[in-house]
């Protein structure tokens, strides 16, 4: 293992566990998929000792002070709840440590919260970042010299990489095997993983109907289920008013205001998100223009291009590498 490239996860007490175990079993996963040790993952902390994270699990955990840091490296910083994480961020031996580092490895990145940690060491300064929904309001007020992110599942501003939180750690992680291996070894960890589909940093932390749904009253919840099942039917204004049983003015007007963008804004996100779920299915173009209710390819392929930055095309071959058929056990 000595010329691999250490993935340096640091945790402490309280942490995220999946913040860690994420990350850890996309690198793990590319050694058995790359048949070689490309990478050795070590789990750390300030003092180095067992650390107990949010769930109670316990980790073993080696002392910064004694891992050597290298140019091949990755530092990867996990998030916590805010009693936790304040704590931490008033250790002032682990903010020299990141600070120390930054010019060594060839990556600094944090995971939800563990973006505060890094700000806190003014290692985000003047970049572009992100965290969890609920805190990218409190670290562009407490940090105004970050450019934050809200939406997006994670962001790279050189060689910091800072992701939304949970789950989007693996999806960071997954694009550094990318950067660092190929876009077939990283798609096969997916696979192994057992991952619905891998997610563009640029993808919204939300899904359309996520954030609908939570903003939705009673008289459109329904409505917004019937939508869903029925992307390739009219869903003009008209045809809505009538389904929820109002004038066409007054549905237009409340929900707007409901849910914050107009119905036909609506409609385009629920349409580009399934049209993108069908896609890593393998259906073909024509057929996911159908199904989504976009009525041709083109018109299907310039929205896409511009929600998602890349044409529907693209997005397909990066996701129809061959299936490999190990097991990830």
């Amino acid at each position: 293992m000595t010329n691999s490239k250490k993935i340096i996860l640091i945790g402490y007490d309280g942490c995220q566990l999946l913040d860690i175990t994420g990350p850890a079993s996309v690198f793990s996963m590319a050694n058995k998929v790359a048949g070689e040790d490309i990478y050795s993952v070590l789990i750390a902390s300030p003092v180095g000792r067992p650390i107990e994270t949010d769930s109670g699990v316990t980790l073993q955990s080696q002392p910064l002070s004694e891992i050597e840091a290298t140019p091949r490296d990755t530092i990867l910083v996990a998030g916590a709840d805010t009693r936790p994480l304040s704590r931490v961020m008033k250790n002032k031996m682990l903010l020299s440590w990141l600070v120390s580092k930054e010019t060594t490895v060839a990556r600094l990145s944090s995971v939800c919260s563990g973006s505060f940690i890094l700000a806190r060491a003014g290692l985000l300064k003047k970049r572009a970042a992100t965290t969890h929904w609920l805190g990218c309001d409190r670290l562009a007020q407490d940090y105004p010299d970050i450019q934050v992110d809200k939406d997006a599942l994670f962001v790279k501003d050189g060689k910091v990489w800072t992701s939304a939180g949970v789950t989007t750690g693996i999806d960071m992680a997954l694009v550094m095997v990318e950067q660092d291996l190929t876009a077939q070894i990283a798609n096969d960890i997916a696979r192994r993983l057992v991952l619905y589909a891998r997610r563009p940093g640029h993808q919204s932390q939300f899904s359309s109907l996520l954030q609908a749904q939570s903003k939705a009253g009673e008289a459109f919840r329904p409505l917004i289920d019937w939508m869903k099942s029925n992307l390739d039917k009219s869903l003009d204004i008209p045809h809505l008013a009538e389904r929820a049983c109002m004038s066409e003015r007054s549905f237009y007007r409340h929900f707007t205001d409901q849910l914050g963008v107009t119905p036909a804004q609506f409609v385009l996100s629920l349409r580009l998100e399934a049209a993108r779920c069908l896609i890593v299915e393998k259906r073909s173009l024509k057929q996911v223009a159908a199904e989504a209710g976009f009525g041709s390819v083109p018109r299907m392929s310039t929205a896409f291009e511009k929600r998602f930055g890349m044409r529907a095309a693209l997005y397909r071959s990066l996701h129809s590498a061959e299936k490999n058929t190990g097991t990830g056990g």
